[in-house]
């Protein structure tokens, strides 16, 4: 079977994933507004360890810090590179990878109901889908894969 109507659900996929892992970072830093505001969801650094000391509570302490760090990279670096097409097949697989950890260890912490109601699997399976399709259209890698 031949995939031939793709093109635009990647590049909506792209948007949503990668749109979302920038607004949630942006919002861990601060940059959407102050804790409590309206449609803030941490408001800085400080609030957003309070979920991921809750949600990695079965980890020691001393891993913590630095994990929740790495995934805000993560999320950054996947967010913008998905967003611009830049090795989106990559980008696409840690999105799954980071969202499945995530989903993981949310269930572990709070229960199945916590990822499946914040749909984080269904996140990672979009992700893994998108890294399964053949090429991305209007993508910086469909620019380079021309040359």
């Amino acid at each position: 079977m031949q995939l031939t109507n793709y093109h635009l659900p990647a590049i909506y996929l792209r948007a949503a994933l990668g749109l979302s892992y920038l607004w949630l970072v942006a919002d861990r830093l601060g940059w959407l507004g102050a804790p409590g505001q309206p449609h803030i969801s941490w408001g800085d650094w400080a609030h957003f360890m309070v979920l991921s000391r809750d949600t990695m509570s079965f980890l020691p302490d001393a891993l913590v810090t630095p994990l929740a760090i790495l995934a805000s990279l993560g999320e950054g670096i996947f967010g913008l590179l998905l967003i611009i097409g830049l090795f989106t097949r990559p980008a696409a697989i840690g999105s799954g990878l980071l969202t499945l950890a995530f989903a993981i260890s949310m269930t572990i912490s709070r229960g199945i109901d916590a990822p499946i109601g914040y749909s984080v699997f269904t996140v990672s399976a979009a992700s893994f889908l998108l890294a399964t399709l053949p090429a991305y259209k209007w993508s910086i890698d469909a620019l380079i894969s021309k040359k």
